[in-house]
């Protein structure tokens, strides 16, 4: 999974220019700038066009009110940032006291991300907690020996990463979820359809990713049915360009789900029911 860390550069080089937006924009992330460096930007201008831009502002503010939301209706404290990158909520946002968050990602890039922040004097707003993992291994046991307890509902953010993912690795991902959960635990994830990695429209975009080691491999028609197989009840599911889902932003019309075939991203949220 390294080759995501450079895809990390990419999606924080978009939360920079959405930081810069102006008044419009969907979030501000102060931080994003440096840590899209060195090759951020030219990923940017590379892999250009297909709403990509447009799509990781709209799921950064998706997963950022989805997180409130969270914090503020339920009594979970125990946050994990699967395959973090330079994800930089626990910089950006406001958190309610007590609460830990979990970072999983490999070693070098918790040194390049942790090197830059500190030439930021960046300062975290909780307590943060890197765990340097193999995500392709079993890291379930690094997570627990960090502090992380099973016993107590977690709040689990995937963004941006089953996109990489063969199905089967999808499978064992949301499954090692749910074996770490407790009943009333919580997801906020994001993946593409099937039907978009089929696309026409999508074939110039993908096959660059592709012939450069980025593929995009996981995508389903059914999210909630894929979801519920693997143990998790989707309480929450929105395309961008919907009514509060950056619909001022989407360069697309959103289709009626009604209409099979269509091209879509999904924006996730999933508890755990028992």
């Amino acid at each position: 999974m390294k080759a995501i860390s450079l895809t990390a550069q990419w999606t924080a080089a978009i939360r920079a220019l959405e930081s810069e937006y102006g008044e419009d924009r969907l979030f501000e992330d102060s931080l994003a700038r440096k840590l899209a460096e060195p090759d951020g930007f030219r990923l940017l201008d590379q892999y250009k066009g297909a709403g990509v831009r447009e799509f990781v502002s709209i799921r950064t503010r998706f997963f950022d009110d989805e997180i409130s939301d969270v914090m503020l209706e339920t009594s979970i404290r125990q946050v994990v940032i699967v395959a973090a990158g330079m994800d930089t909520r626990a910089f950006r946002l406001s958190w309610p006291d007590g609460i830990i968050i979990y970072e999983l990602d490999h070693k070098d890039l918790f040194e390049e991300k942790n090197k830059r922040l500190l030439e930021l004097r960046a300062q975290p707003s909780c307590c943060r907690i890197e765990v340097a993992v193999d995500l392709d291994q079993h890291w379930l046991g690094d997570l627990k020996r960090s502090g992380f307890d099973a016993s107590a509902n977690t709040l689990w953010i995937v963004e941006g990463l089953l996109f990489f993912l063969k199905t089967e690795q999808v499978d064992n991902l949301l499954k090692t979820l749910k074996e770490a959960s407790s009943r009333g635990s919580r997801l906020v994830t994001d993946m593409p359809s099937k039907s978009l990695l089929n696309a026409p429209t999508s074939l110039i975009f993908l096959s660059k990713l592709r012939n450069d080691g980025y593929p995009w491999q996981f995508g389903s028609d059914n999210p909630e049915g894929f979801l519920q197989m693997n143990g998790w009840k989707v309480t929450k599911i929105k395309e961008p360009g919907e009514k509060g889902v950056g619909e001022k932003r989407w360069p697309y019309t959103v289709q009626d789900r009604s209409i099979i075939g269509v091209p879509r991203n999904w924006l996730i949220c999933a508890s755990l029911d028992s």
